[in-house]
């Protein structure tokens, strides 16, 4: 393989930012890498990833969200065989980092969030998303298992069929746009923009076509910080009144899907500190699971909420600093 330097000055180069100042920019889960590019008074930002489909699948969410009026970065040069992207900067104003600075504006900017989502929810999704349907949320679920410790085999083995069937009990929707990694930290405040376009978009590759709750939950139950309950509360009845949708299903729904998300998310922690070596990740574990046991208690899922007990231990910080001691010394298959 050529030598990834090598390869990274040749785009930019070809690209016309060969003479551009670098920097790295904060990370995230995956194994892509950022960079701020400062060429004069102009800014764009490298994608580093590896080659292959997720590149692909960006590049198509991308165009598609551009084509619809919203914010995702201009893409300004490509090499998708190379895993390397040239994007627009959009900027430092993260959704997290405005209400982290400024705690009063948090009810604005989560009402610009459910906006956007009754906008991107009006569109057909585009034929290329995969379906998140009850079976692959009930696929998802798998994951926790293998990596999150577990108390009860058969009841883990259980739990996501159990899933699958209340979703087909309650579910009369039809699929939408989701973005899937839909959060605070994925969304940016663009405020010289209009309309929808005034919300930044980051990491999109995994949109799916989804219930129209799931974007919802992802960005009000974020793993990453607290929304406040009045916050929340106000946005799923807005979101639920601006579709004509029946309160009661929808709420349950809701905490179906918050449930099923916050399962699969503390699996994801898990693998990311013992497969990944990134033991912070578990330090965001009891601020979701508060989210599950908070969704568990809707009535309609008693029976989910019996077998999530009887399945896996709430992440004690005796159960944290287990999970810490295995950083980096279980490798994925």
């Amino acid at each position: 393989m050529p030598d990834r330097a090598a390869q990274i000055t040749r785009f930019l180069a070809q690209a016309g930012w060969g003479e551009a100042q670098r920097a790295p920019l904060a990370g995230d889960a995956s194994a892509r890498r950022y960079e701020r590019l400062t060429q004069g008074a102009a800014r764009a930002v490298l994608m580093d990833a590896p080659p292959g489909d997720e590149v692909m699948r960006f590049l198509r969410m991308a165009r598609w969200l551009r084509q619809n009026g919203f914010s995702a970065p201009e893409i300004l040069a490509e090499a998708p065989e190379q895993g390397l992207l040239l994007l627009e900067d959009l900027g430092d104003g993260l959704i997290s980092r405005l209400v982290a600075q400024d705690p009063t504006r948090e009810g604005a900017l989560y009402a610009e969030i459910t906006g956007f989502l009754l906008a991107l929810h009006r569109l057909l999704p585009p034929d290329f998303l995969a379906p998140l349907d009850g079976p692959a949320l009930a696929e998802l679920l798998r994951l926790t298992p293998e990596w999150y410790p577990v108390l009860s085999r058969d009841a883990a083995e259980a739990l996501p069929e159990l899933i699958a069937q209340h979703y087909a009990a309650l579910n009369r929707e039809a699929s939408v746009t989701c973005l899937r990694d839909f959060h605070a930290e994925n969304a940016l405040w663009l405020p010289d923009r209009q309309g929808v376009a005034r919300l930044g978009l980051l990491d999109f590759q995994d949109a799916v076509a989804a219930h129209p709750a799931y974007d919802l939950v992802s960005a009000l139950q974020d793993a990453r910080r607290d929304v406040s309950p009045e916050t929340e509360a106000r946005e799923r009845r807005r979101y639920a009144e601006a579709t004509n949708l029946d309160l009661p299903r929808f709420e349950a729904l809701y905490a179906l899907l918050g449930a099923q998300r916050g399962l699969r998310i503390i699996g994801v922690f898990a693998r990311l500190c013992m497969a990944m070596g990134k033991a912070h990740y578990v330090d965001l574990m009891p601020r979701t699971w508060a989210h599950i046991e908070r969704n568990l208690t809707h009535p309609a899922l008693e029976d989910v909420a019996r077998t999530v007990r009887a399945a896996f231990p709430a992440p004690t910080p005796d159960l944290m600093q287990r999970i810490k001691e295995q950083c980096a010394q279980r490798p994925m298959h």
